[in-house]
């Protein structure tokens, strides 16, 4: 598994300009099995990407298709993991506890 941490490195009005074609890539890769879970961080200067991938080069290359990186609009940081252990009932702890 990896963790994608995306920085930006321009002000938001440039990152909501390409809002649109970032969630068209996220929508890709959630529909082709790659992405699990994503969202923006708090404070706002960036996003996460929970990702599965068949190594570390793939994941790389998914990232090369962001519109985020091939515009220089933020940095990447991978962080691949080995996931041991999950909690039974994770979908109902992310929709009741967004903010805890």
């Amino acid at each position: 598994m990896f963790v994608i941490e995306l920085t930006y490195k321009v002000d938001l009005a440039e990152i909501d300009a390409h809002m649109a074609a970032h969630v068209k890539f996220l929508k890709k890769y959630y529909a082709s099995g790659n992405f699990l879970v994503s969202g923006r961080k708090i404070p706002r200067d960036g996003g996460i990407i929970l990702a599965v991938g068949t190594s570390r080069k793939r994941i790389e290359a998914i990232i090369q298709e962001d519109p985020f990186h091939a515009r220089g609009l933020a940095d990447f940081r991978i962080i691949e993991f080995r996931a041991s252990q999950r909690a039974d009932d994770i979908q109902k702890r992310i929709v009741e506890n967004p903010r805890s």
